[in-house]
């Protein structure tokens, strides 16, 4: 079954698990911890709490905020982008593009997590969030995709995938499925698959900040 039919068929704890497995796999890219989700996962389990849990990890997260990576912030301060010149050729500006467009769609994934959570309003967050979390994975992989949009992908045309967005589809869709069979007792191995995901994001972060250095 393809992810976009997955997620067609999703109940409302498979949608937020969904989307919000997706968004902590790129807190690395907010400048999160390994934690800072944690008591939303919690909310899944318990039904409670959900929108003053999303207060908080929101409120750490904007405390934490920075211009994106590959930008410096102006005396407005608004964030100018680093442009191509000398000494920074033009492969490094647009891997510092790429960087800051992943920055920018983590963000909107965090911005666009429903309040209070209704099965419509998950299940386009959901969608939004599994689109977001792939492109991220495709901007951030050092191989070539191979493949214009990441649409294809979700719909199940997965020939000459690059690494990242292969395993990261692989994630969204094992979480669906681990929900689907499981219910709530899912949530747990889903967890676990989430924080390896995010494992190998902070590290092609950290790998790509050394590679600037």
């Amino acid at each position: 079954m393809s992810l976009v039919e997955l997620i067609a068929q999703a109940d409302e704890r498979g949608l937020a698990a969904s989307g919000l497995a997706c968004l902590d796999r790129c807190v690395p890219l907010l400048g999160g911890d390994d934690e800072i989700l944690r008591p939303l996962w919690a909310s899944l389990v318990d039904g409670d709490a959900w929108e003053g849990r999303l207060e908080q990890a929101r409120a750490k997260l904007d405390s934490g905020d920075r211009a994106p990576t590959g930008a410096r912030v102006g005396a407005d301060g608004a964030a100018d982008r680093v442009p191509a010149g000398p000494g920074r050729p033009a492969s490094a500006a647009a891997a510092l593009r790429d960087e800051d467009e992943a920055s920018a769609l983590a963000r909107r994934m965090l911005d666009a997590v429903p309040a209070q959570p209704s099965f419509a309003g998950l299940r386009a967050w959901a969608d939004g969030c599994s689109v977001a979390a792939l492109q991220i994975h495709r901007l951030l992989d050092a191989a070539d995709d191979g493949s214009s949009s990441v649409s294809a992908r979700r719909e199940g045309r997965t020939d000459g995938m690059s690494p990242l967005v292969a395993a990261e589809l692989r994630r969204q869709v094992t979480i669906l499925e681990l929900l689907a069979d499981h219910g709530a007792g899912g949530l747990r191995p889903a967890l676990d698959v989430c924080t390896e995901g995010r494992r190998v994001l902070r590290a092609v972060v950290s790998r790509r900040a050394r590679g600037r250095a």
